[in-house]
């Protein structure tokens, strides 16, 4: 890692502490703590039921904690509403991609800049996201619905992208999709990542998330029980025998 990047990863651009969350009597996230650095690729690691989106779910308010605290750039966003952490920078890609089917392609990416007004400004991003997924271009027009799943993926991603996010979190972008196509959305990631967008990572394939992520952490029932850099937690012996096969 270079001096520049390093210089930039020493501002935390997320912190997440002893967060707690609740699904009625059962307790989903149990005094979860982890940081993000600016420019950084974290990956969260887990068995499905883990938390793993419960997590994401908590930093972009879908889900409102029972305690703790989540900062972002500094700021207290614990009890802001999800429009007000969307503003601020934070976008959340969820799983399953959940595309407005019955909407045109270029509507689902108008769908993502509501925030913003500058419609010259949102124009340019819509074609850059084009530039950047040219098989939307294609289908620009297209209802999102009777898109393959990896170009639904794809639309879901750079609907998230429209609202020029500092952070972006990722639920989940492999899921169901065929190896050729998980190979391109995660190239797509790692692009992102030399832009200058900060990723935070769930992904069920532990072992392609570890090769492009810096840092990761590992849940089990709610909990953290191991956090690492992703080239040590990659040959990691615990990782190895209950995630990478």
């Amino acid at each position: 890692m270079d001096a520049d990047r390093r210089n930039i990863q020493d501002f935390k651009i997320l912190e997440v502490q002893e967060l707690d969350v609740n699904y009625g009597g059962i307790q989903a996230l149990k005094k979860i703590n982890l940081t993000i650095s600016k420019g950084e690729v974290v990956t969260l690691i887990g068995a499905n039921g883990a938390g793993k989106t419960t997590t994401l779910r908590a930093i972009s308010k879908i889900v409102n904690p029972k305690s703790g605290a989540i900062i972002y750039s500094g700021r207290n966003i614990t009890r802001h509403q999800t429009h007000e952490v969307v503003k601020l920078g934070i976008a959340h890609c969820p799983e399953g991609r959940r595309v407005l089917a019955k909407q045109t392609v270029f509507d689902n990416l108008l769908l993502g800049a509501y925030i913003r007004s500058n419609q010259g400004e949102i124009k340019a991003d819509i074609q850059h996201q084009f530039e950047l997924f040219p098989r939307l271009s294609q289908r620009r027009h297209q209802l999102a619905g009777t898109l393959s799943g990896g170009e639904q993926q794809m639309l879901a991603i750079a609907r998230a992208l429209m609202s020029r996010p500092q952070l972006l979190l990722l639920d989940e972008p492999s899921l169901g999709l065929a190896p050729a196509i998980v190979k391109e959305i995660f190239s797509i990631i790692e692009n992102l990542r030399a832009t200058g967008v900060t990723i935070l990572l769930v992904e069920q394939n532990a072992h392609l998330a570890l090769q492009i992520a810096d840092r990761g952490y590992v849940l089990e029932a709610g909990s953290i029980t191991l956090t690492g850099a992703a080239s040590e937690l990659i040959n990691d012996e615990r990782v190895k025998k209950a995630y990478l096969g």
